[in-house]
């Protein structure tokens, strides 16, 4: 199932943790490399990704952090 745009949730890839939709990336991965020092660039590049999945990761994250109001 779709959660937002090119984030995926199923139940038989990576016990439902949230992935890049027709992927098997989830997207921890994402956000850990990029807050490890990776560019988007980088990262598009280690995972065959595109720049807009990249960017839908680091957007959940971003909401993530909103919503718990730090």
């Amino acid at each position: 199932m779709e959660i937002a745009p090119h984030i995926s949730v199923d139940s038989g890839i990576h016990h439902g943790t949230p992935v890049i939709t027709e992927t098997r990336v989830p997207i921890s991965i994402i956000i850990g490399s990029l807050a490890g020092g990776m560019s988007k660039e980088e990262v598009m590049q280690e995972y065959e990704l595109s720049k807009n999945q990249v960017e839908a990761a680091d957007l959940v994250k971003y909401t993530q952090v909103t919503a718990l109001g730090a």
